[in-house]
Formats: C-alpha cells, structure tokens, sequence
C-alpha cells in the first residue's frame, strides 16, 4: 500500500482536503451531539466559514496563532475547521491548565486572539482579542477557504511538559494531511462507518486522529463531551468505530454490562496515548471478540507505526511503519540495529514536524544528520518487524552500570495474580548510582506484600532488574491522556530508602 497524496494542484490547506469529501454529503450528518442536536456537513462548513470570518474580521495577519482553551463541543469544532479556513494557526489548549501554565503559552506563542470561557479571560489578558465560542453566531455563513502551501503552518500543539517547560510541536498543513489519508487508508475506513468520538480534542488523538479520519470520510461523529462508560456503551451499538486511551478499555472491561452483544456492529477499536497492557488486550477479545488495535505517535509526528487491519495484532507492540514513513531503532552514532537490538525509536517522513516553536538550537539536536527526528523513545524490532516501546529514554534505569528498560519490568510485573497495573523507576542510590524501585497498583480485594513482588521479578529476570523496593499506590499518577508521570513517582518516592 502506497503513500496516500493530496492530488496535484489542489489547494494544500487541510480543510480544502477534508472539504472535497463533504461535497457528496452535504445532507449527511456530520455531527450527533449527546443532547440530541445534528449538523449535516453543509451546516459544518457553514458555521466553520462564521468563525473564519469572525477571525479575519480581526485583521488577523496570515500564519497569526490563535489560542484556544474552550469545553469539548460542536462549536469547538467549528472554531478548529473555521481558524484552518482561514490560513491561521490553530494552539489547543487542555482545558484543566491554570493562570501560570497559559501565561507560559501565551508569552512563548503571542497568540493574536483566544477563545476562552468567560472565567479564564484574565488568563488570557495579554491577548488583543479575547473572544468566546458564541462571538461567531453573527457572521456570514460563506467563506473562500485561504490557499495554502504545504509548508504553511497549521497547529502549534505544545507537549506535555512532564520535564521542564512545554514545547511548541509546529504541525504544517502538509503533516496533518498526509497523517490524516494514511490512516484512512491503513485502516480501511469505510461508506457507512460512524465514530464515536469521547476523546478530548485539545490533544493529538481526539483532534487529529480520530476527527481528521472520520471528515475525511464524511462520517456520522458521535460527539460525547468526554469518556464515560454509561453513554458509550449505550452508543456502541450504533457506532462501527472507537478510538480510546487504554484506561479507557480498563473502564468499560469493569462494567458487568459490557459484553459482545454491545460491539456486534463495531468494526474497529483503537488504542493509543500510552501502553496497552497485553492483559487488556486478551481480557477484551475474550469479552467481545475483538483485538483491539494498537498504534503509536506522538505530537511532534502524529502517528507513526501500527498493528495491521489485516493480520495478526500482536500484544506488546505497536506495529509496523505507516506507509510512506521510515521507523528505525537507532544505537550510538544513529546506526540503526537489527532485530531484537534495544535503541533509540527515530523517524522520517511527511509527518514529521519542521521543529519546536522558536527553539532553534534545540531543533539541531532533535534531528539527525539524515534527517531523522529523534522520538526519545526506546524500542525494538521483532523478527517479523512488529515494533515494541519499551520505554523512554529520560525514563531508562542505569543502576550499577547495567541498563534496566522499565517497561520489561512492567511486563513481568503485570503478570503477577493480584497486580492491576505497575510502573518501574529510577531514583538516587549511593552505591548504585540510581535504584529500581516499582510502584504497584493492586486488583481489587489482593493481598501483596513486598517481599511476594520482588520475589516474583527475581524468579524471571537477572539479578540486577530485581526492583530494591515496592510502593503500593491506588492509581498511577497520569496526564490527561492515561501516560504514567514518572517524573510524579521519583519525586514523591526519591526520598524512600530502598532495601538493600
């Protein structure tokens, strides 16, 4: 399967691709809201066309960025396809940052205009306009979509910032584009297919994946404002696609209710923003006959490799390379290694952003001498090419000059009876320079102790992956997307002795 392409001479703004599937489903519904509202596609471009108008009405200047911290809705939406319309460089915003973490994005993006709620605008007081989703109820519905070149900048999309101050990811229109018909492609999207959509759409997963594949085949979307197991389970039956956050999978495998029947219609579930645990993957097929797929990106590169359509969905891997794009684990000196050698997961490809919003110096060393990005990620090839995470690299261990890959740990951790999910870290050890230690979130009604964890690493794995000591904790510490903050787990946990 070959890389999917804008067709040449084509205006290359994203909404101009997403806008020549629409044309056949202008009476189609586009959007299905929990409160029983509808938008066909010809109502999306006209309420989109009322915010590109309101924002050039600003007097904007082309490539001006536009921040936007507002609730998931179909207005939000509108904003995104309507900012994109009009040539200007959309900045999502999580919804649950505070006064200092805006000030940081305001003052790095100067943003020109910001959408907010009425009770953030002080955070935003630096910005010329500061407007609400309901400023646009006034304006045209007609609008002429702006050109705009490949290159042309489409999103700012600032990472996570779990060590020092967030990054600007710079997403061109050509990056969000040739991701968007990728995956369309690889997984097969189909006439009939309808999405249902309980993802947050601040971030890559909601924003990008799920809601670019699904326009650009002119789906029904059914938009929930976030996850919750009740209403999804209640929409399954009339969705053929899903895509989630492994707690997300965890969430509905607790609810008794949860069964085949529900997902008789489903076609695809997806999985991704952090690792799958093999045991979710098997306890889900066996409730519902279906493998969930599992892939794996991140915001500087939107989705790079994932488990096949077709063919077997392996446990414990995220895949194979997406058409178009070149994946390679690379050891000392970016020389890729063979099959089953751990290195440095790096990337190339029409995905791959330009760099981090002016952060020059730091763009050098991002990128290799051939142009690879450096994910910071750890993995591994398999004889069959599957491609396994086994870590970051802030994240890798090296306790007595030995490298402890935390996720390995993890894997054999979380096939103790009694071990809902676990995670590995490093903190300072005098004579080891770092320990391992591991924090364990028990099922429900287990009985573990410390000495049955470590005994159980110590009877699969050599001696010096053996954790020095075991903390048990309710929950893991997580972002907004389901990843573990390590960073969280060394700092409240640094301080304990570990065993000797």
């Amino acid at each position: 399967m070959g890389e999917a392409t804008i067709p040449a001479g084509m205006n290359e703004n994203l909404y101009a691709l997403l806008a020549s599937r629409f044309a056949g489903a202008a009476s189609s519904v586009c959007l299905e809201l929990e409160d029983g509202r509808r938008f066909t596609y010809a109502e999306v471009e006209a309420e989109s066309a009322r915010f590109a108008n309101l924002l050039a009405s600003l007097g904007l200047k082309r490539g001006d960025r536009v921040a936007v911290q507002v609730e998931k809705s179909a207005e939000a939406i509108f904003l995104y396809l309507g900012c994109l319309r009009a040539g200007f460089v959309y900045l999502p915003l999580n919804t649950a940052y505070q006064v200092a973490e805006i000030s940081h994005f305001v003052h790095d993006a100067e943003p020109a205009a910001a959408f907010c709620r009425p009770e953030s605008r002080a955070s935003f007081s630096g910005v010329a306009h500061t407007l609400s989703l309901g400023d646009a109820r006034s304006q045209s519905t007609s609008f002429s979509t702006v050109t705009s070149a490949a290159s042309d900048l489409a999103c700012i999309v600032y990472t996570s910032g779990t060590t020092g101050r967030a990054k600007g990811a710079m997403l061109t229109h050509r990056n969000l584009s040739s991701n968007a018909l990728a995956l369309h492609a690889y997984w097969q999207f189909r006439p009939n297919d309808v999405l249902l959509h309980a993802l947050p759409i601040f971030h890559v997963h909601g924003l990008f994946v799920a809601l670019h594949t699904a326009l650009l085949n002119a789906s029904r979307i059914l938009l929930l404002p976030r996850f919750d197991a009740g209403p999804v389970m209640r929409l399954l039956p009339r969705s053929t696609v899903f895509m989630g956050v492994p707690t997300y999978y965890v969430r509905l495998l607790g609810e008794p209710e949860f069964d085949a029947d529900m997902c008789s219609g489903m076609r695809l579930f997806v999985s991704g923003s952090a690792p799958l645990a093999a045991d979710t993957l098997r306890e889900f097929h066996a409730r519902t006959g279906h493998t969930i797929l599992e892939r794996y990106g991140m915001t500087e590169t939107g989705m790079n490799t994932s488990n096949p359509y077709e063919g077997e969905r392996r446990p414990g891997t995220v895949g194979f390379p997406l058409p178009g794009i070149e994946v390679r684990v690379a050891g000392p000196g970016d020389a890729p290694v063979g099959a089953g050698g751990i290195g440095q997961i790096q990337v190339k490809g029409p995905n791959v952003m330009p760099g981090y919003w002016r952060l020059p110096e730091r763009n050098k060393e991002e990128f290799t001498a051939d142009g690879f990005f450096r994910t910071g990620d750890l993995g591994r090839f398999d004889e069959d090419g599957y491609l396994s995470i086994v870590g970051r690299e802030k994240d890798l261990v090296i306790s007595g000059g030995y490298n402890i890959y935390p996720k390995e740990i993890e894997m054999v951790l979380d096939e103790l009876p009694g071990v809902a999910e676990s995670a590995a870290f490093g903190v300072p050890h005098a004579d080891f320079g770092e320990a391992l230690m591991v924090a364990v979130v028990p099922r429900p009604g287990a009985q573990l102790s410390e000495q049955q964890v470590i005994g159980h690493v110590k009877g699969k794995l050599a001696n010096f992956k053996v954790p020095k000591r075991v903390v048990f904790l309710q929950e893991l510490p997580r972002n907004t997307m389901g990843k573990v903050l390590k960073n969280e787990l060394r700092a409240a946990h640094g301080g304990a002795k570990p065993a000797a």
